[in-house]
């Protein structure tokens, strides 16, 4: 073999390890925002019980509008982030945003199922027995959807950052992509609301 044909293996060799590094990167970037997608699911499915759940609560907590206001702010919010994480999660400050409001969503929520314990008829509303139910369950949903993407995004992160692969993805625009981590302990438990 010429010295040549040795650098025209040499270079053959890199070009297939760039490509398939590139392609790998490619495939896990897709993956986490999958993941994503299956978060925005639920959050879009949890934003659109809140209002019913305001509304059903409004009657008994009349009195309590500043609670019911925060909520739906707070919901507002949420959807705010939510959409701007799910236009681009690879933006990491896009997903930090939804992270807060979504703290803040919960800390306004909890207050509000605070006060609902203090009303015997509000509990024993049907409408706000189901909505509960069901707000329960979107919230399991996110945890697992949560869950899920942050593995995703790990995989991905990782392929980012070892060698070589972190020439590669440095090369081609590969950034870090964020975590959808709860941030305060309260926050890390779905809301607890009974009504029996």
């Amino acid at each position: 073999m010429t010295a040549i044909s040795i650098i025209l293996i040499l270079i053959l060799v890199l070009l297939f390890q760039v490509m398939f590094t590139y392609n790998r990167l490619v495939r896990l970037r897709n993956a986490f925002k999958n993941a994503f997608a299956q978060i925005d699911v639920q959050l879009k499915r949890r934003y659109d019980l809140i209002p019913n759940l305001v509304e059903t609560a409004k009657g008994y907590l009349a009195h309590e509008r500043q609670t019911l206001e925060a909520v739906i702010a707070a919901r507002n919010q949420a959807v705010s982030a939510a959409g701007k994480a799910s236009s681009n999660p690879a933006d990491a400050q896009a997903v930090a945003g939804l992270v807060g409001a979504e703290g803040v969503l919960t800390g306004a929520l909890g207050k509000m199922f605070a006060l609902a314990e203090a009303y015997p008829d509000l509990k024993a509303n049907q409408t706000m027995q189901q909505l509960m139910e069901e707000l329960t369950s979107t919230e399991n949903k996110v945890a697992f959807a949560r869950q899920a993407y942050n593995d995703a995004v790990m995989s991905y992160n990782t392929s980012c950052e070892i060698f070589p692969n972190n020439i590669i993805s440095g090369m081609f625009g590969f950034s870090q992509a964020a975590l959808f981590e709860v941030q305060k302990e309260q926050e890390k438990v779905a809301p607890k609301v009974s009504f029996s």
